[in-house]
């Protein structure tokens, strides 16, 4: 069976942290910030992690 290739658009995305847990950015964070509270802001700007049926696709995809 041949390789699998990695997904790339997934992979510019998505890191895996050493421990396997996958991690993303948020979204909601490039433009029409002035309506935005700055708390709202702040929190946009933390990663998120990747959980459950999504996680085991996209390690698919990754190919982790």
């Amino acid at each position: 069976m041949p390789k699998l290739k990695t997904h790339k658009g997934t992979a510019k995305r998505i890191k895996v942290t050493r421990s396997g847990k996958l991690v993303r950015e948020r979204a909601y964070g490039n433009h029409i910030l002035a309506k935005k509270s700055k708390a709202r802001k702040r929190n946009i700007k933390t990663t998120a992690t990747v959980n459950g049926k999504i996680a085991k696709n996209i390690k698919k995809a990754l190919g982790v």
